[in-house]
């Protein structure tokens, strides 16, 4: 099982990962911080740390209803709920601070 340190939103968290997925889930973390400074541009500084990662989840999901919108099988639909799940099991990671068991 790999470890990762991510920075997201000015925070830092320590996120375990399956072998060999390291650099898939720095990208996508990549993905989460660029749309929590997208949230803190639109709404301001005064968002707390849960709230950015909120509006980030918001504006991520947002995006992937447009893509599952315009899918035209079944396949693509497949593929992008399967993505959901996986920023959704990443987010509930990211929930907990970086020091918790």
């Amino acid at each position: 099982m790999g470890d990762v340190s991510l920075s997201i939103g000015g925070q830092h968290y320590s996120v375990s990962c399956r072998d060999g997925e390291e650099d898939h889930l720095r990208e996508i973390a990549q993905l989460v911080n660029a749309k929590t400074r997208e949230a803190r541009m639109a709404v301001g500084d005064g968002l707390g740390e849960v709230r950015q990662l909120l509006f980030a989840a918001l504006l991520l999901a947002d995006e992937a209803n447009e893509l599952r919108k315009g899918a035209v099988d079944g396949a693509n639909a497949d593929k992008l709920d399967d993505l959901a799940a996986r920023i959704e099991r990443i987010a509930g990671s990211l929930a907990q601070p970086a020091n918790a068991p």
